[in-house]
């Protein structure tokens, strides 16, 4: 792996090493208002943009967000360690997902008025820092709080993507974000098949002591491989905060992207959730790592996000939503029909994540599409929903399985998605070409609606 890495990093230097424009600062756009200024020379900077900035940011994310699914497979391993119940093990791996949410929340709105370079190899030590303190706990408590810690620096993933799509041209936008967020796709999928296998051979706390090496090996890659960003908005934290509200209130295109990512990421997490569940029942009679297996079948989804990129940039983001509501929605159809053939729950999985991938790259391309200088107050609003949705969909998913079984969950899932052709169907947004054609129109109507028919309120 090391070699791998050193040849990424040769790769960059080739690519920009002592480039003049790859080291392009930010340059002030014509002023939107007394306190906002776009944040960088996007026209310039989108120049930029690498195939190994963008195969470095895309293994980044993969690795930083794997982080945060290392523990699933290991609770039971981690309650035995420290002799504690189920529901205490259970806390610790919430706890990565509160912190998540938190750094959402206080770090995510920092790219916008912070270099990012820097903000991301701040973040990366940190989260190295965190991910040892998880390898070497001695008890509870330090446990506890080395995974929230865990779960706030995780969220570089979402200062690393607006910084993607501030280097990519228009035109490639969505064929970046794609390409990036199918390395995040690839992390989630497979950290519970690494942590699961490796662990049971070298056990957990090796895992994380394994993590918390890499995580510095990327700081001093994208140290050294990534150009300065430094946009031009200077807000206080509070008058981000404050500012965030305006965009969800003006931005309808934010609106209408949050619902649908939300509905999908629900639906998504209510079929892993209770994956392995059914995976104990008859025919299958299969244990959890089985279940870490399938992660593999859903990689499929991370190997198409690239091309529904494309696909987004050549025919507009929105009509790929529609395309994967729809996908999103046999899946399910599938599952209930086919899946206790093995065949069948293998077709549903595939179908499930390539669905839920392309929404997902499809709405982020969108969104990204609004407001430059607002990247990253974007994307957490889009984030926060999408992984609040997700939270809920486990717990419903568990208890309409504890309830109505396999039916429960299909139609939970099902229910969400005919939901969320609903959503789109209510909403008259335009496209218009941003680019390539991933850009959105002026107009809105329906619940979404916005008063001034202007996206740049």
């Amino acid at each position: 792996m090391l070699g791998q890495l050193l040849q990424l990093l040769n790769s960059i230097r080739d690519q920009s090493h002592l480039n003049p424009v790859a080291e392009t600062n930010v340059e002030q756009h014509p002023q939107q208002g007394p306190s906002e200024q776009p944040d960088s020379g996007s026209l310039q900077a989108a120049q930029d943009i690498r195939p190994g900035h963008v195969w470095l940011m895309a293994f980044s994310v993969g690795a930083i967000v794997a982080n945060i699914y290392y523990i699933q497979p290991l609770l039971a391993t981690i309650a035995a360690t420290f002799r504690i119940s189920v529901p205490q093990v259970g806390a610790v791996a919430m706890l990565t997902q509160f912190g998540a949410a938190l750094g959402m929340l206080f770090f995510v709105p920092l790219g916008d008025t912070k270099e990012r370079r820097r903000l991301i190899v701040c973040l990366l030590v940190a989260e190295s820092v965190c991910l040892a303190a998880m390898a070497s706990a001695q008890n509870f408590a330090w446990l506890a709080l080395a995974s929230l810690g865990i779960g706030i620096t995780a969220v570089t993933v979402h200062v690393i993507v607006p910084f993607a799509t501030h280097l990519a041209s228009p035109a490639r936008r969505g064929a970046t974000v794609g390409a990036i967020l199918g390395g995040l796709l690839f992390g989630i999928l497979l950290a519970r098949t690494f942590s699961g296998l490796l662990g049971a051979w070298v056990g957990w706390r090796a895992i994380y002591w394994l993590a918390s090496g890499l995580m510095l090996v990327l700081a001093v890659l994208i140290r050294t491989g990534l150009p300065i960003s430094k946009p031009g908005l200077q807000l206080s934290w509070p008058s981000l905060i404050r500012s965030t509200f305006v965009l969800i209130r003006n931005q309808p295109v934010l609106r209408e992207a949050a619902t649908l990512g939300a509905i999908f990421f629900c639906a998504f997490s209510a079929f892993w959730t209770t994956l392995v569940f059914f995976l104990g029942t008859p025919p299958y009679h299969y244990g959890s790592g089985v279940a870490g297996l399938f992660g593999l079948v859903g990689a499929a989804g991370a190997v198409c996000a690239p091309f529904i990129g494309r696909m987004a940039d050549r025919y507009g983001a929105r009509r790929n939503v529609l395309i994967s509501l729809i996908v999103t929605l046999v899946s399910f159809v599938v599952l209930y029909s086919f899946g206790k053939r093995m065949s069948g729950l293998i077709a549903g999985v595939v179908l499930l994540d390539i669905g839920v991938q392309s929404g997902h790259v499809s709405n982020q391309t969108r969104i990204y599409g609004l407001l430059p200088e607002a990247r990253s107050r974007l994307n957490m609003v889009y984030m926060i929903c999408y992984f609040s949705a997700g939270a809920l969909g486990s717990y419903a998913g568990s208890v309409l399985w504890q309830r109505f079984g396999w039916a429960g969950v299909c139609g939970l899932g099902c229910g969400l998605l005919v939901a969320g052709c609903v959503v789109y169907g209510s909403t008259g947004h335009t496209d218009r070409a941003l680019g390539g054609g991933s850009g959105e129109g002026v107009r809105s109507d329906g619940p979404f609606r916005n008063k001034k028919r202007d996206h740049r309120g």
